[in-house]
């Protein structure tokens, strides 16, 4: 009976069926929102929630006008894309530096870099710095952190108030690097076992409330598998093609988190540090100079429920911005010493089609800072570039050569016509403006501890892509010399497991 039943060609038709009928119903579960529609009215109520998780994703050198969401023709980013469609999209944010550890730095102190005085590569925050994992931490949230940029890393004072921080361990073949250009800038691993990590801990944290960072760095690397290889092959190329691989990593992300059942109870927020510059002002790269290349960067947040439509805030604002916003938004403690200052009543003014609604936020300028020798021994001193935003201009400043450029974003939203020579009032005015904003620093902390480098660390820091200077020690120059070498093979090796 068996026998002929499986002999019958009617019995696999209905197999098939069932089969069909099964990866059908299985898709459309997968395609029913997790979340519920809210609106802005819900945003308000989201402070007296006692059930909210944090994902902090920070993708490294992504600058906003290669995604989707920001008008770019190439589709390298349709989970961001989907994210700011049914959330809230910043459509003008500033970096506070092109240099990660000082964006890093004023990012989670909410603070300008003329305040923390980290500018150097041997610069850390201080232990007496107040970080939001801190406050976090202490409001019962279990924390998080899963960094693979060596400039947030705990010697640096950057782990602090996190249960766990760690750079995640490679799991499997690095990611395919397209670029021969780049093979020095490799590090080991990609961003998929920092994905993984991310998953590993929502699962284990499910029933708890948790705050997950989650630092990318496959698009500063110009990492990518096959499936995202296409756009070509140039150094643009390249770049836009990391960029697909790490939004499949973010989608993965969120397709976990749905999964198990955290859609409803989580906040998402995605940001970057600085952008990336090629050659639109003669440079390729970042840490180099202020433009608005390296300087505008996007700010996405979803939340508990989608929006329709999503928010889009076209007001410039700051990364100092986004901690005392976040915080805002889930009803905590605010960041001791922030001078940036919660984007809430912005987001709540552009619901309502108004942004002038929003006061002081609507009109303020933003400003950011490098100094170019911040990967240069201390003795050299500073060289340090000053920027201001105050719609339609962008002013950057370097001292103490002087040098001053002046951009109308009206007429010239790319910044290539330097327009000071013949606006010296408006030159003058933005003078001010920077004199003040210096003049105004307040330090929260008075010890500022300078972090030593040993040569391990160096080597990983420089297959990143930085120039830094030798560890300067006579008497261990042949250890030196034999741990840099361990250094570059560790990072420059790929991993095979």
């Amino acid at each position: 009976m068996i026998r002929r039943l499986l002999d019958s060609a009617a019995f696999y038709y209905l197999a098939a069926l069932v089969l069909l009928l099964a990866v059908f119903f299985t898709q459309f579960e997968i395609e029913i929102p997790k979340r519920s529609q809210g609106t802005v009215l819900d945003i308000r109520k989201l402070e007296s929630r006692e059930d909210l998780n944090l994902i902090f994703v920070v993708i490294d050198t992504l600058r906003s006008d290669r995604l989707g969401a920001y008008g770019y023709a190439r589709n390298t980013s349709p989970t961001l894309d989907r994210m700011a469609a049914s959330g809230i999209r910043f459509e003008n944010v500033e970096s506070q530096s092109s240099w990660t550890k000082a964006s890093m730095a004023s990012m989670w102190t909410g603070m300008y870099p003329r305040s923390t005085r980290i500018d150097h590569f041997s610069d850390g925050i201080p232990e007496e710095a107040v970080l939001p994992a801190e406050i976090l931490r202490d409001e019962g949230f279990a924390t998080a952190g899963l960094y693979r940029n060596g400039w947030v890393s705990p010697n640096f004072g950057f782990s602090q108030g996190f249960d766990l921080y760690v750079s995640p361990k490679p799991r499997r073949r690095a990611a395919q690097l397209e670029a021969e250009s780049n093979l020095n800038r490799q590090i080991r691993g990609n961003d998929l076992d920092a994905t993984e990590s991310a998953v590993e801990f929502m699962r284990n944290h499910q029933h708890d409330r948790f705050m997950l960072y989650l630092h990318l760095m496959d698009v500063h690397q110009y990492l990518y598998d096959a499936e995202s290889s296409l756009f070509g092959t140039s150094y643009s190329d390249i770049y836009d093609n990391a960029i697909h691989w790490v939004d499949r990593n973010i989608e993965s992300l969120l397709v976990e988190m749905e999964e198990l059942g955290l859609a409803d109870r989580t906040i998402v927020v995605v940001a970057s540090d600085h952008g990336e510059a090629f050659r639109e002002h003669g440079v390729e790269g970042h840490a180099k100079d202020l433009y608005r290349e390296v300087q505008s960067v996007p700010l996405i947040i979803t939340l508990p429920f989608w929006l329709d439509p999503g928010i889009e805030v076209e007001t410039r604002v700051a990364n100092v911005d986004i901690w005392p916003t976040i915080l805002d938004l889930m009803g905590l403690p605010s960041l001791p010493g922030a001078e940036g200052q919660s984007l809430l009543p912005l987001i709540e003014a552009a619901a309502a089609g108004d942004e002038s609604q929003a006061g002081e936020l609507a009109t303020r300028p933003v400003y950011s800072q490098l100094n170019k020798r911040w990967g240069q021994p201390l003795e050299e001193g500073a060289l340090d570039l000053v920027a201001i935003v105050d719609e339609p201009y962008r002013f950057i400043r370097m001292e103490p050569s002087g040098m001053k450029a002046l951009f109308n974003h009206e007429s010239d939203a790319g910044e290539r016509v330097n327009v000071a020579p013949t606006e010296a009032a408006k030159v003058e005015e933005m003078e001010q403006l920077i004199a003040n904003f210096l003049a105004e620093a307040a330090t929260p902390w008075e010890n500022m501890p300078t972090v030593e480098i040993d040569a391990m660390r160096l080597g990983q820091l420089r297959a990143l892509g930085y120039s830094l200077p030798q560890v300067r020690d006579p008497k261990r120059k042949g250890k030196r010399e034999a741990l840099e070498r361990e250094a570059a093979a560790e990072t420059a090796a790929p991993d095979d497991h």
